[in-house]
């Protein structure tokens, strides 16, 4: 058989993995370009009311209206980039700090237990509480202080899991060859066991998007940062909860919103995770 002909099943199946991930990650990219692009798109301005309160969806509002008469569907396109844009920023600096503080708590015993002890203790605090107590403590409240409360929330979890997973990798022949050769820990740390990481990071980014978007939606509906007459989708539900039976629209379409945002995330986190576990072990 030729070379040529026996890497064309490999090519073959290079390209269907390349289709599959694509495939998983078209719902994401669509909905995230859609939500960013949503301002330029939107009928008509979010803030000024075209219908009378909770109507019907007709021809001048595609989904009717909400509370105050307001073009529902251009409150949907205004209000997902705040809510994305939110949940990416706490889902970077989660995932960051996470990673670097759990590659080097399993190199470090003393900073290994200060972690799991820190991390045990925030863990204990219930979610809605942790967000209430930062919220209100930030000065001047607003989507910040919700971010900084995503962030406060997720690092304990984040950080086990990449302890989790680095700990097998910290005890391999090569890193210990590297301590025993005098490198310094943040090498150990960033050049040794992160780079094995890179579906665990892959995977801890989807999972800690999805729960920033939680904290967020969460705070939303608590009235909790996002402040009337802000367009976002989980105050969106808040507000109009008492005319859900008028229009339901006005409930329905930013749960699905914020529903297919989690989910499609996800599936692009996982369908990303086989690959970086393939060119980990490449890497090795």
């Amino acid at each position: 058989m030729s070379a040529s002909a026996a890497a064309s099943p490999r090519a073959r199946a290079r390209r269907a993995r390349r289709r599959h991930v694509i495939l998983r990650m078209a719902p994401g990219l669509l909905l995230t370009l859609l939500a960013l692009a949503g301002p330029l798109l939107a009928p008509h301005s979010p803030d000024r009311p075209v219908t009378a309160p909770y109507a019907a969806p007709g021809p001048g509002a595609a989904l009717g209206g909400d509370q105050l008469g307001r073009d529902l569907l251009s409150r949907m396109l205004h209000g997902g980039s705040a809510l994305i844009g939110s949940a990416l920023l706490a889902a970077v600096i989660v995932t960051a700090l996470a990673t670097a503080l759990g590659c080097f708590a399993v190199l470090s015993p003393a900073l290994g237990r200060l972690v799991e002890r820190s991390a045990d203790l925030a863990i204990l605090l219930p979610p809605v509480l942790g967000i209430m107590l930062l919220a209100l403590a930030w000065p001047g409240g607003g989507r910040l202080a919700v971010v900084a409360a995503a962030v406060v929330l997720g690092i304990p979890y984040a950080v086990r899991v990449v302890a989790g997973a680095a700990a097998p990798v910290a005890a391999q022949g090569f890193v210990e060859a590297a301590a025993a050769s005098g490198e310094r820990l943040w090498h150990l740390a960033l050049r040794e066991v992160l780079p094995n990481l890179r579906s665990t990071v892959l995977a801890l980014f989807g999972l800690r998007f999805v729960a920033a978007v939680y904290v967020i939606s969460m705070a939303g509906f608590l009235q909790i940062g996002p402040r009337p007459p802000a367009a976002d989708w989980a105050l969106m539900i808040r507000e109009n909860a008492p005319g859900a039976l008028l229009n339901p629209w006005a409930v329905v379409a930013p749960s699905i919103a914020i529903g297919l945002l989690a989910v499609s995330v996800n599936l692009a986190a996982d369908a990303l995770t086989p690959a970086a576990r393939r060119a980990s072990v490449n890497a090795r």
